[in-house]
């Protein structure tokens, strides 16, 4: 069973920074790619910023210029850097990814458990 796990949530004033980290749980072959979702209370779950095994990124419009996302595929780890934040940045944060490769088989869709940022005004 493959699990993305993420860390570095917490509380924070605006104008403050995060970094959040979300690293596979075994040892796997390859992660294509690796992207950061939140959702916020009654909200509908969005997509923060994303990034393909070739280091290609795509961000919200919200957090462009502020939120920077990267990986390390020798760690099996994608990052998400975030500075500036407001207090609308508040939500549950999580890690995917859409197919990683283990021994003889490929799995998909795989989320983490999530791991709550809260900005304080």
């Amino acid at each position: 069973q493959v699990q993305l796990v993420e860390s570095g949530g917490g509380l924070v004033q605006a104008g403050g920074s995060l970094r959040l980290s979300c690293a596979a749980s075994r040892i796997i072959f390859s992660i294509n790619t690796m992207g950061w979702y939140r959702q916020a209370p009654e909200k509908q779950r969005e997509l923060v910023a994303k990034i393909t095994s070739g280091g290609s990124t795509n961000y919200a419009d919200s957090v462009k210029g502020r939120f920077t996302i990267s990986r390390d595929n020798a760690k099996n780890t994608v990052y998400l850097q975030m500075n500036s934040l407001k207090p609308e940045d508040t939500a549950v944060y999580y890690c995917y990814t859409d197919r990683v490769r283990v021994v003889g088989q490929y799995k998909y869709d795989i989320w983490g458990q999530g791991t709550q940022v809260t900005v304080s005004s």
